[in-house]
Protein backbone atom coordinates (compact mmCIF):
# COMPACT_ATOMS: atom_id res chain seq x y z
CA UNK A 1 0.00 0.00 0.00
CA UNK A 2 1.24 3.29 -1.10
CA UNK A 3 -0.25 6.68 0.78
CA UNK A 4 0.75 9.90 -1.94
CA UNK A 5 -0.13 13.39 -2.04
CA UNK A 6 -2.14 14.49 -5.17
CA UNK A 7 1.17 17.13 -5.87
CA UNK A 8 3.13 14.00 -5.66
CA UNK A 9 0.69 11.76 -7.79
CA UNK A 10 0.49 15.05 -10.68
CA UNK A 11 3.90 15.38 -10.81
CA UNK A 12 4.55 11.31 -11.65
CA UNK A 13 1.10 9.99 -12.43
CA UNK A 14 2.87 7.17 -14.31
CA UNK A 15 4.96 5.57 -11.82
CA UNK A 16 1.45 5.23 -9.90
CA UNK A 17 -0.62 4.09 -12.32
CA UNK A 18 2.09 1.33 -12.58
CA UNK A 19 2.36 1.02 -9.11
CA UNK A 20 -1.44 0.26 -9.40
CA UNK A 21 -1.24 -2.62 -11.43
CA UNK A 22 0.19 -4.67 -8.16
CA UNK A 23 -0.37 -2.80 -5.30
CA UNK A 24 -2.82 -0.10 -3.76
CA UNK A 25 -2.06 3.48 -4.22
CA UNK A 26 -4.09 6.08 -2.37
CA UNK A 27 -3.89 9.80 -3.10
CA UNK A 28 -4.26 12.03 -0.41
CA UNK A 29 -5.90 15.53 -0.87
CA UNK A 30 -6.73 17.92 2.36
CA UNK A 31 -8.81 15.41 4.40
CA UNK A 32 -10.07 13.22 1.48
CA UNK A 33 -8.12 9.75 0.00
CA UNK A 34 -8.61 8.49 -3.23
CA UNK A 35 -7.84 4.78 -4.20
CA UNK A 36 -6.28 4.07 -7.63
CA UNK A 37 -7.27 0.90 -8.75
CA UNK A 38 -6.73 -1.43 -11.57
CA UNK A 39 -10.14 -2.07 -13.13
CA UNK A 40 -8.61 -3.63 -16.48
CA UNK A 41 -8.93 -6.94 -14.63
CA UNK A 42 -12.23 -6.85 -13.94
CA UNK A 43 -12.99 -5.67 -17.08
CA UNK A 44 -14.40 -8.56 -19.20
CA UNK A 45 -14.54 -8.01 -23.48
CA UNK A 46 -17.39 -8.76 -25.38
CA UNK A 47 -20.67 -8.63 -22.50
CA UNK A 48 -23.90 -8.81 -24.33
CA UNK A 49 -26.91 -9.68 -22.40
CA UNK A 50 -29.80 -11.06 -23.08
CA UNK A 51 -33.03 -9.10 -23.27
CA UNK A 52 -34.85 -9.47 -19.75
CA UNK A 53 -38.53 -8.85 -19.11
CA UNK A 54 -38.55 -4.94 -19.36
CA UNK A 55 -37.59 -5.08 -22.46
CA UNK A 56 -40.10 -7.54 -24.23
CA UNK A 57 -42.40 -4.91 -22.57
CA UNK A 58 -41.02 -1.88 -24.08
CA UNK A 59 -42.57 0.57 -26.26
CA UNK A 60 -41.19 0.60 -29.67
CA UNK A 61 -39.07 3.47 -30.71
CA UNK A 62 -41.44 4.46 -33.89
CA UNK A 63 -44.29 4.89 -31.42
CA UNK A 64 -42.36 6.67 -29.13
CA UNK A 65 -41.38 9.17 -32.00
CA UNK A 66 -45.05 9.43 -33.27
CA UNK A 67 -46.30 9.90 -29.29
CA UNK A 68 -43.40 13.08 -29.30
CA UNK A 69 -44.26 14.21 -32.50
CA UNK A 70 -47.77 14.32 -32.07
CA UNK A 71 -47.65 15.89 -28.43
CA UNK A 72 -44.91 18.55 -30.03
CA UNK A 73 -47.62 19.17 -32.54
CA UNK A 74 -50.48 19.97 -30.18
CA UNK A 75 -48.45 22.48 -27.99
CA UNK A 76 -47.19 23.99 -31.06
CA UNK A 77 -50.46 24.82 -32.71
CA UNK A 78 -52.03 26.30 -29.77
Amino acid sequence: MTVVSSKEFAINEDKYFDLAMNEQVFVQRNNMMFIVQNMAQNIEQDVVFEPDEDFFRSIPMEEVRDKIVGYMRKKCSK
